[in-house]
């Protein structure tokens, strides 16, 4: 491999970490790794570790990166929406709709790196915790409304969220019937906000 041009610190290492975040969504985590990200870099192995010396702190960045874009776009997304009902429907309709399994693999992946990468365990309670904010913000503001009724809204976000996860992570195996995942949990859903039937689909 020829000689990597020089170029200032701050811009080398962010190409290192664009390399490994667009590799972690094309391949998933466990493709960051020393040599996974030079190859995608364009670069020799020892610039990496030179910029990066610990890889699980890449790792990490990766997944916050990946999986932080993705909220800032369903945040997008879920503001075009008027009211808490149909934020809740827009949530689960593009969460659901087997579009994003890429970011999907990014997270279950996650979930079993992070048990041996403390940097990633903390990354991925980080990036729960933001989501489950979300996901509480609209059922405080559907409560507020009188749309929603609700006995614990902290601990429902955090079911609706686990809900959301174990149907995508089930669809990276599953074969078929990929788009029934969107309606099939808003009518479960729908008793836990005391919603008549049909209200999120």
């Amino acid at each position: 491999m020829s000689r990597a041009p020089r170029r200032p610190p701050a811009e080398r290492r962010a190409e290192l970490s664009a390399a490994a975040r667009d590799l972690a969504l094309a391949e998933g985590l466990a493709a960051v790794t020393l040599r996974g990200v030079a190859a995608r870099a364009g670069v020799a192995s020892a610039l990496v570790s030179h910029y990066y010396p610990a890889m699980d702190e890449l790792v990490a960045s990766s997944f916050s990166a990946v999986v932080g874009a993705e909220l800032e776009e369903v945040r997008t997304l879920l503001d075009a929406s008027t009211g808490p009902t149909a934020r809740m429907a827009a949530l689960l309709s593009t969460l659901l709709d087997g579009s994003r399994d890429d970011v999907t693999l990014v997270w279950v992946e996650a979930w079993a790196l992070g048990r041996r990468n403390e940097a990633l365990a903390a990354a991925v309670r980080e990036q729960m915790d933001a989501w489950q904010e979300l996901i509480l913000g609209i059922l405080d503001e559907g409560i507020a409304a009188g749309e929603f009724t609700v006995e614990d809204p902290a601990q429902t976000a955090w079911q609706l969220l686990g809900m959301i996860d174990g149907l995508n992570a089930q669809a990276l195996v599953r074969s078929g019937a990929v788009g029934d995942r969107a309606p099939a949990l808003a009518r479960a859903v729908e008793p836990m906000l005391g919603l008549r039937g049909g209200a999120l689909t």
